[in-house]
């Protein structure tokens, strides 16, 4: 049986046989058998599936939205406004309940069918989200059982992805112990913008650092959930990241107009650390072939220099001098990366 490829894959397979060949590391005979040992598959169609579902559920969410456009249908929801937020909640968690079942049902049966099955979980999890956000319109935002609600959802996706093996309901799950976080420190702190002195990018800087380190250090340990282990490093760095480069742009500020009238190099020290972390994970990453590390590391390490290139230069370089600086930088790390594949390339 012949292995099935794309053309990108056939290009990559025929350079090293031609390596390989020159390098006399194997004879004409053997290059040959190579390769008709595989055939290019004529079109991709498990990309063409997953393009699909995403489509479909991409229109589904317009499909919900455009309610609120069309005036023949917003008519009709006016006439059911009386409807009790409690009825509309138990009916999006029956329906939640449909859609979980149906993904489960489908996993079993046809287990081959994964992007299908997916999108069936995918939909659960809105119709969740829907009813407790219809839980919350009758709890007080005020009162602490409004972040609670968060918490239930936390609970109900962790024993969804465990019961079900889903990937997809754990990075809800995730998603979802970030806005708990969020909103419990907003309630703690009277919905105000700073919580013990901290704004929300430093709030969830040290969030994304606890997150990473947990999963790091003692996600494995926990076998139940061990097979989540790799989501919850990938998630908890992104936290981590995307909350130091938020603070390196607006500091530890909560006011807009306080931190629009201060000198950006006035909270470089942010900037600072966050290159510092990055190259850290960068670091560790290549060191030791890590490569969630490793390639978090990278791009974040670029997006901050260049963050940091915008900053200062931006209002004080000739745009010309600018551009032609931004483009001779990329050209560089272009050149470089190309040196690094290809000599990776050829020790493979």
């Amino acid at each position: 049986m012949k292995l099935n490829i794309d053309r990108h894959e056939q290009e990559v397979i025929e350079t090293a046989i031609n390596h390989w060949q020159k390098e006399n590391l194997i004879d004409l005979e053997t290059a040959q058998q190579l390769r008709t040992s595989y055939e290019v598959k004529g079109f991709d169609w498990r990309r063409l599936a997953q393009y699909s579902f995403w489509i479909a559920l991409s229109c589904i969410v317009l499909a919900f939205l455009s309610l609120f456009i069309d005036k023949e249908i917003l008519a009709m929801l006016e006439t059911l406004y009386e409807t009790p937020n409690i009825i509309i909640s138990i009916i999006c968690a029956a329906l939640a309940a449909f859609f979980y079942y149906a993904g489960y049902y489908n996993k079993k049966k046809y287990p081959e069918k994964q992007l299908s099955n997916e999108s069936l979980i995918v939909l659960g999890v809105f119709a969740t989200a829907t009813s407790i956000g219809y839980l919350g319109k009758i709890v007080d935002k005020v009162s602490g059982l409004y972040s609670l609600l968060f918490f239930c959802s936390i609970l109900i996706y962790t024993i969804l992805a465990i019961k079900l093996s889903s990937k997809t309901i754990w990075i809800f799950m995730l998603i979802a112990l970030g806005i708990w976080f969020a909103s419990e420190t907003a309630y703690h702190s009277n919905w105000g913008f700073k919580f013990w002195g901290m704004n929300y990018p430093l709030r969830f800087t040290l969030f994304g650092a606890v997150l990473t380190a947990f999963a790091f250090s003692l996600h494995k340990q926990w076998k139940i959930i061990q097979p989540f282990q790799p989501l919850s490093y990938a998630i908890g760095i992104l936290y981590l990241f995307i909350s130091l480069w938020l603070l390196s742009i607006f500091g530890n500020y909560s006011d807009l107009d306080k931190w629009a009238t201060v000198k950006q190099y006035h909270i470089l020290y942010w900037g600072i650390l966050s290159t510092l972390v990055s190259l850290l994970f960068a670091w560790y990453g290549l060191k030791k072939k890590d490569a969630i590390a490793r390639e978090f590391g990278i791009t974040f390490l670029l997006i901050n220099l260049y963050t940091r290139f915008f900053e200062y230069l931006w209002d004080n370089v000739n745009r010309a001098i600018f551009f032609s600086l931004l483009a001779l930088s990329f050209w560089l790390i272009g050149r470089k990366a190309e040196k690094i594949w290809s000599g990776s390339f050829l020790k493979k």
